[in-house]
């Protein structure tokens, strides 16, 4: 009698020929239950079902197939162990050596359109996780394989090792089978927060979870990180593609891991005007933070108003668009150096202009809306998370506390300020007219620093133009600074204590004051 392997999987890449091995030349006998035995005894291979095996049928229309004594009793055995040895004897229950597990095929299942929650919830395995979990807690003594792709390793280790398995491969292989399905439960949990009552996830959106799991497939392997000496990879959380992972790279070199941060940073911007009433957007980030920000009436006007707006900074910048790429706007782009540009879209036309730059990044998203629910930061010892500043702003919130009342134009001015100085490091301050960016002061380690870059960036245009800032004003000098610079309205939270020294400040200079009660620190 030969050793006994378990085969039960959902994705069946290499499934015949891993089983045929196993048959052929190793002389292992199989077991296998529903589409996997089915798929086996049509390839020829001899193959015993589990319901023959453990003499009891599927039921609940396949529900109950694999949870049984004679399979969990087969694998959580411990051979070095004589009383185990024992009940498996009196129970004629063979131990099992090898068990190949994928699940269902829950993720994607979830990515087709349409799906309903009760197709859903069928996807959830529930007898392949409990094998593979039980397989990897019994390393020491039998293998599990939750990927095609560990096969060709496997069948490696038989061979180098008279038909034997390491220990390290087999508790690596473990480790991986507890990785696929904490991901799985990840995914699970993940869809059924999509799927809760309005009141339920009101309360699932205002706090976050007393355990907190992150896990990701690695979809690349990235040249390096931040600098040269630092190893990294990009990994997608869940099998289904989204966010940048479903974008299409229509031309251009390897993203690399300061092009995805910068490139996320942009579509962050754009992600404020991504509604079909927004006018076209443009924005250029470096390092993070923008360096031009605009609207217009055409998509080129407002890219070559973000462009103008901080033009030596935009070289080698990152741009991102609210509309799809036009023959006029990837001309405009061609004449300086760029690193990427996404979009929801491109014209065939602009493509083959873009096509003379064939080292510029082209990507294609077409959401640019959707981004995380919750941002995460490591820490040493664990990491923090909180839950994503994705507020939408609105402006019949906010409080005017000056005696001068803002016009209608100021008010949209101050509304685009104050949605770009949302994205910019702390301390932020964002100067801007005719919905431009003008200056922007960036990560000063005191706003009074932000005020004067920014206003000194601003030059001469900034008569006339609204001030925006992330944080409160705790004294009246930067109020003040503006005021001589031309500033004639100002967006703030407040919450100071000495709010009032700040209002006080605006009525003397006769300023617009704005508080939104809302900051939006971005350290």
């Amino acid at each position: 009698m030969g050793r006994l392997a378990l085969l039960s999987v959902s994705d069946k890449t290499g499934l015949i020929e891993l089983a045929r091995c196993l048959v052929e030349e190793f002389n292992f006998d199989l077991i296998s239950s529903g589409g996997t035995a089915q798929a086996l005894k049509a390839a020829g291979l001899p193959v015993t079902k589990v319901s023959d095996y453990t003499g009891s049928p599927e039921i609940l229309d396949g529900r109950v197939k694999t949870l049984h004594p004679r399979i969990h009793g087969g694998i959580l055995a411990r051979r070095d162990m004589a009383s185990d040895l024992a009940d498996l004897e009196a129970q004629q229950i063979r131990p099992i050596d090898l068990v190949v597990v994928n699940l269902y095929p829950f993720e994607q299942t979830i990515a087709k359109s349409n799906v309903t929650l009760a197709e859903a919830i069928e996807q959830i395995d529930i007898g392949g996780p409990a094998m593979v979990r039980a397989s990897a807690k019994n390393y020491a003594h039998i293998t599990i394989l939750s990927s095609p792709t560990q096969y060709d390793g496997y069948l490696q280790e038989l061979r180098q090792n008279n038909g034997g398995v390491s220990l390290a491969f087999r508790q690596t292989a473990a480790l991986r089978a507890f990785q696929h399905t904490a991901s799985y439960d990840r995914a699970i949990a993940t869809y059924l927060e999509t799927q809760t009552s309005e009141h339920t996830q009101q309360e699932l959106d205002s706090s976050l979870p007393e355990t907190f799991t992150l896990t990701g497939t690695q979809i690349q392997a990235l040249r390096y990180g931040e600098n040269p000496h630092q190893p990294a990879a990009w990994y997608q959380t869940g099998s289904a593609r989204t966010g940048w992972a479903a974008a299409t790279k229509l031309q251009g070199k390897e993203l690399s891991y300061n092009n995805l941060v910068d490139l996320e940073g942009a579509r962050q911007i754009i992600a404020e005007f991504a509604d079909a009433q927004s006018d076209p957007a443009a924005t250029i980030i470096k390092h993070t933070n923008p360096c031009g920000a605009a609207l217009g009436t055409t998509l080129v006007e407002a890219y070559q108003k973000a462009f103008d707006a901080d033009s030596t900074s935009a070289f080698g910048g990152i741009v991102a668009l609210n509309r799809p790429i036009d023959v006029a706007t990837a001309t405009a782009m061609t004449k300086t150096f760029l690193e990427c540009v996404v979009a929801p879209g491109c014209e065939p036309e602009a493509e083959t202009i873009l096509s003379a730059k064939k080292n510029l990044r082209i990507l294609v998203l077409s959401d640019l809306s959707s981004g995380p629910k919750a941002t995460v930061r490591a820490i040493a010892g664990g990491f923090l998370a909180q839950t994503s500043d994705d507020l939408a702003v609105n402006p019949e919130q906010w409080q005017v506390v000056t005696a001068k009342q803002p016009t209608d134009a100021q008010l949209a001015e101050l509304l685009f300020a104050w949605k770009i100085c949302k994205h910019v490091k702390s301390n932020a301050i964002v100067v801007t007219r005719d919905r431009t960016t003008l200056g922007v002061g960036a990560g000063q380690m005191n706003r009074v620093g932000s005020v004067k870059i920014a206003l000194d960036q601003a030059g001469e245009k900034a008569q006339g133009a609204v001030l925006a800032s992330d944080g409160f004003f705790p004294f009246d000098d930067s109020v003040r600074t503006a005021a001589a610079a031309g500033i004639g309205a100002i967006v703030q939270p407040g919450g100071s204590m000495r709010d009032q020294d700040s209002i006080n400040a605006a009525n003397e200079l006769g300023l617009v004051m704005v508080l939104t009660g809302l900051r939006h620190f971005l350290h």
